[in-house]
């Protein structure tokens, strides 16, 4: 689409200019369409419901000779295709991206929580990351919803078009959709939205031009790869090809059902065959004569070898796993669960660079309204972190005493994230501190007299107080002086007025 960027930046974009793009992304638009209702197996998805049974009108002008094998067309799809988009997605947004920014910065950190609890990012995230396996990528649009709040929406992909050197980043965009008999083209720059319509195929007419409020173009891709190939389009014949194996074979079991009687050395009228049908059974006089059914013999294990060929073929080049293989049972280790995921790995990272290249992008967008909304910099989108967290079954045990070995060699940070079941490591090293205030060592020894050689006397609720030693301020350096009286009571620095915890 690169061909059309020099066309606008030159004369703008104009009714004849959205024509020729539909045009030119007519066949993107097909492809991805298909994917996508392949992967959902509507009626005009899978290969093998389009297949018709084998036409065969027999030999020669008598037509003496005729197949017996066309009156049986199962169509059986397997989902081969879903279950590599449905595997990927669980292993990668099983757990929903983690955002995070510089805990100094408050307001910028309760900014972007609001807009991700707004626009239930966790589901759009997985949503959009499905649609881009599928179909190789996908399409997200930024606006400014009726409260004046900035939202986000994904589009089918092939309802857009981007216009640049990468998708995620795009000069221009297009989409273009139909509502009835109308079709709907949006244009989008890094300023304005041009609005076409057309009707009943005529010519497109501009219907309106508004701005979008931000300083960059909002609606942009999301790629699965460079190539924007689809996770199973590589292996699509063979998905293909397995349906056909497991339709023929079972055709052959059905017509088991359909065989033909054959009677040697005699021959069988009506009537016969109406006492057969009372009777069931058949007379035989000559020493030759005999009656069997014709039924064709089944190589089952040639069939199943085919089959088990052609389902290894699609799992490794379509860079899948099938957990309920036998290998993923028991207690595995992690490092052989790590060998048995690596091709699965490299994918996901793969999609995972793009994805937050992607993000980043969307947040640039979003703050260059947060600057004039908020009064953040146009460059805080740059201290937006993502990170992505693998959804496999945890071995807390493993972990435990991994994480165990590595402690006071790493940082804390860095050892609880290392830890599966552990989504929010801030929040997790907060819930720390709070337990060790409370249930830790700030707590008095149980087993002696916390109080002093009087406390025997006193009321539990009303203990005594006791003077304790001075304890520098951890707030002013030493500058003043903590006076506890009480063992766990937090009081104010006469100095600096800040706080400080008596520890024992």
């Amino acid at each position: 689409m690169l061909k059309f960027k020099n066309r606008i930046d030159e004369n703008g974009i104009s009714e004849e200019l959205i024509e020729d793009i539909i045009q030119a992304h007519t066949k993107d638009h097909d492809r991805m369409k298909n994917l996508y209702d392949r992967y959902k197996a509507e009626a005009n998805g899978p290969g093998i419901f389009k297949r018709a049974a084998a036409a065969f009108d027999g030999f020669g002008k008598s037509n003496s000779v005729k197949r017996l094998d066309d009156k049986v067309n199962n169509q059986l799809n397997n989902a081969y295709d879903a279950d590599i988009v449905d595997t990927k997605i669980g292993y990668l947004f099983g757990h929903p991206i983690s955002y995070d920014v510089d805990k100094k910065n408050a307001a910028m950190k309760q900014e972007i929580e609001d807009f991700l609890l707004r626009n239930n990012a966790e589901d759009a995230d997985a949503e959009c990351g499905k649609t881009a396996a599928i179909c190789g990528q996908t399409a997200r649009l930024a606006y400014i919803d009726r409260q004046g709040k900035e939202r986000i929406k994904n589009l089918d992909p092939w309802e857009a078009v981007f216009i640049g050197e990468e998708i995620h980043e795009p000069d221009y965009s297009l989409r273009y959709f139909n509502i009835g008999d109308v079709q709907h083209a949006e244009f989008y720059d890094e300023t304005d939205i041009y609005f076409f319509t057309r009707q009943n195929g005529s010519r497109f007419d501009l219907q309106n031009i508004q701005p979008h409020m931000f300083e960059f173009n909002p609606l942009f891709g999301i790629a699965n790869n460079k190539e924007l190939k689809a996770d199973a389009e590589k292996v699509l014949a063979l998905i293909d090809a397995y349906d056909r194996t497991l339709s023929d074979a079972s055709n052959e079991i059905e017509q088991y059902r359909l065989a033909y009687l054959i009677l040697k050395g005699m021959g069988a009228d009506e009537d016969t065959l109406a006492d057969l049908k009372k009777s069931g059974v058949f007379e035989l006089f000559g020493e030759n004569d005999d009656v069997k059914y014709l039924t064709k013999d089944i190589n089952d294990q040639m069939i199943e070898n085919h089959l088990d060929r052609l389902e290894d073929n699609i799992l490794k080049f379509a860079k899948s796993v099938n957990f309920s293989d036998e290998a993923f049972g028991g207690n595995i280790t992690g490092i052989a669960m790590r060998f048995k995921l690596l091709a699965l790995e490299n994918k996901c990272i793969t999609m995972e660079r793009k994805f937050v290249s992607a993000l980043r992008y969307q947040f640039k967008v979003l703050f260059s309204a947060w600057k004039k909304r908020k009064g953040f910099n146009g460059d805080d989108y740059l201290k937006v972190f993502y990170v992505f967290k693998r959804n496999l079954p945890a071995n807390i045990l493993d972990e435990g005493q991994s994480t165990q070995a590595l402690k006071g060699n790493v940082s804390e940070r860095t050892r609880l994230s290392l830890l599966s079941f552990v989504d929010d490591v801030e929040y997790e090293i907060k819930q720390m501190e709070e337990d060790a205030l409370r249930l830790g060592e700030v707590l008095p020894d149980l087993e002696e007299d916390a109080w002093g050689d009087n406390s025997q006397q006193q009321s539990a609720a009303t203990p005594p107080v006791k003077n304790d030693a001075d304890y520098p301020c951890p707030e002013c350096g030493g500058d003043g002086k903590i006076t506890s009286r009480a063992t766990s009571k937090q009081i104010q620095c006469p100095s600096c007025k800040g706080s400080g915890v008596r520890k024992r």
